[in-house]
């Protein structure tokens, strides 16, 4: 008597190892157990189709990750994902990503399969969100949240392919950039002599540290004597007025850094004074090792530091209103006009690699070609002599 099609297997394996059979609707289905008895299947047009779902099933099972249906949809998924990469990033930035999925992406795409979602789709969603009036540097950054999600969708054999890659994202509207020539540099530090954080516009002037790095600058990471400072944390303030003590964002971003003779003798004359400050204060002082910190040894709001006292010094230097971050900016920019490599500016900056360095600071090259010329002119000019020279002996 023959099998239903219905019913008929192909081959035969052990237990655990999971089945395939072929529908009567001339389907292949393919089956897995779970533990705890549960069984789920997946589905494929031909036997070679249904292995390859079963083995990636298989694998993923062994693994200790969660086997998903075929028909789970892209709401579904992202909310798995969210709490898979959870314990991999940091709080603030999982908060964001939450935001961007939850508010943005899941009411647009968020019934649709997976497996069916297609580049025509996301496209659409950055449209919408567009004429909804969000901006455009929040639906790059949507596009960059879900292209990370989809990217791992991928990687588990979820989709064929991550439909994000096919998308134009819309480009990011950049801040213009406000450098401080060598002239408004000297009227600027001028205007910070005498204030109580002086060392602290000194070390964003001639090192291009961040606003946080900064903040979170611990003596213990200050050594006077070999002139340099260590970058070892980050600032960050959370909601309701607290803050943390972050590591550095990434691994470049954690480095040493020289300090020049301005820079070293500023944190010298902010450490007699920060002694004064911790007496006068008395028993009320918080001891946190900050290098700046408030007159009772709290960290400093980057908010109020902005406002107020950069404020200030800018007004007495008379310079129009820049960014906080516009001395990180100046710092580079003084780099790499001097002729620093690209290599060595990105390390002291702490980028992730030199190519961000030159993207950014692009506005640099034209001057740094025409010293490059000016070099060979010279070096030419040297070999012309010599051969002159020679010829005249």
């Amino acid at each position: 008597m023959s099998i239903p099609p219905a019913t008929r297997r192909t081959g035969k394996r052990g237990n655990n190892e999971g089945s395939i059979t072929q529908l009567g609707d001339g389907r292949w289905q393919a089956r897995v157990t779970l533990e705890g008895g549960k069984r789920k299947a997946y589905y494929g047009a031909t036997r070679a189709e249904a292995a390859a779902k079963l083995h990636a099933a298989l694998r993923d099972r062994d693994s200790g990750l969660p086997l998903v249906a075929e028909k789970q949809t892209v709401g579904q998924y992202l909310a798995v994902w969210l709490d898979t990469v959870k314990p991999t990033i940091r709080p603030r930035t999982w908060k964001r990503y939450t935001e961007l999925l939850t508010q943005h992406a899941t009411p647009v795409l968020g019934k649709i399969a997976l497996a069916k979602l297609s580049a025509q789709q996301v496209q659409r969603l950055y449209s919408i969100k567009l004429e909804e009036g969000l901006s455009v540097t929040t639906v790059h950054h949507l596009h960059a949240v879900l292209h990370r999600a989809l990217s791992q969708a991928e990687r588990l054999g979820l989709v064929g392919r991550n439909v994000a890659d096919l998308v134009d994202a819309p480009r990011m509207a950049e801040h213009e950039m406000h450098v401080l020539d060598r002239p408004q540099v000297h009227r600027f530090l001028q205007a910070a002599r005498g204030d109580r954080l002086e060392a602290l516009f000194v070390l964003a002037v001639t090192t291009g540290m961040r606003q946080g790095e900064l903040l979170a600058l611990r003596w213990r990471d200050v050594n006077l004597e070999r002139g340099t400072v260590q970058i070892a944390a980050t600032l960050r303030y959370l909601p309701g007025g607290s803050y943390s003590f972050d590591p550095p964002k990434t691994e470049k971003s954690r480095r040493m850094l020289p300090l020049t003779h301005m820079a070293a003798e500023a944190l010298r004359r902010h450490r007699v004074q920060q002694v004064k400050e911790r007496l006068a204060a008395g028993a009320v002082w918080q001891e946190h090792d900050l290098v700046f910190c408030s007159s009772q040894g709290h960290p400093l709001d980057g908010r109020n530091l902005t406002r107020r006292t950069f404020a200030a010094v800018l007004m007495r230097a008379g310079h129009p209103r820049v960014r906080f971050h516009d001395l990180r900016h100046t710092a580079a920019t003084a780099m790499m006009s001097s002729g620093v490599p690209d290599k060595v500016a990105s390390e002291v900056l702490g980028h992730a690699n030199p190519s961000i360095t030159t993207r950014i600071y692009q506005h640099v090259t034209p001057g740094m070609r025409a010293y490059a010329a000016k070099a060979m002119d010279a070096y030419l000019q040297d070999l012309q002599d010599d051969e002159d020279a020679q010829a005249t002996e």
